[in-house]
């Protein structure tokens, strides 16, 4: 799995003037919970990067004054009208406690029923899910060979082994659609099979 790492310093000052001189220096104030102790820290901004602007799913670890910490990104904070990053949440990974996580779906195979015409909408990018960390991974596979015209794959088909998904089963992942051009071919079809109906029985009177 790909992961990220993010040299951090240990950040004593928690007061609303050291966060603004904190940013005023170009730092990001974050936070690590879920472990033995929360730690406060900051980091340069770019150092956040990669992991915070990407639909990817991957791990940090973060130094701190000669430590790491294994994590997982769990919020963000912006500035409402510059967009600048604010602050940082991460969730730190204990081997044998589970953690809740979005993970992105990645679709495999060509629909049957895009290959007959249709389109293919996807409606879900993620899931979320509790597991293990050993479990976690970058992305999980689903397999839309089998996807006909007019049908629809949910949340309850999604094979994630070793995890429990925490979405609603009954909501549609993706579906294959009738693509306007299809629709009017299977409309034309009957008018031109009614319009041949009556040339038989004509047929058969010359006879």
């Amino acid at each position: 799995m790909k992961s990220i790492t993010i040299e951090g310093q240990l950040r004593t000052d928690s007061g609303k003037k050291a966060t603004r001189q904190l940013r005023s220096q170009k730092m990001v104030p974050g936070v690590i919970y879920g472990g033995s102790t929360e730690i406060n820290f900051s980091a340069p901004a770019t150092a956040f990067k990669d992991i915070v602007y990407t639909s990817e799913f991957m791990l940090a670890n973060v130094n701190i004054d000669g430590k790491s910490y294994r994590c997982i990104l769990k919020d963000l904070q912006f500035h409402k009208v510059t967009d600048l990053l604010l602050h940082v949440d991460f969730l730190e990974l204990v081997e044998n406690k589970k953690v809740i996580a979005s993970l992105p779906l990645h679709y495999i195979g060509v629909p049957a029923g895009v290959k007959a015409g249709g389109k293919l909408v996807t409606k879900m990018k993620s899931i979320k899910v509790k597991t293990l960390p050993k479990y976690l991974k970058e992305h999980i596979d689903v397999n839309i060979e089998g996807l006909e015209l007019n049908e629809n794959i949910r949340v309850q088909d999604i094979n994630a082994e070793n995890m429990e998904v925490l979405n609603s089963p009954r909501i549609p992942i993706a579906s294959v659609t009738m693509t306007r051009q299809l629709k009017q071919e299977e409309s034309a079809t009957p008018k031109a099979d009614a319009a041949a109906a009556p040339a038989a029985p004509a047929a058969e009177a010359k006879k």
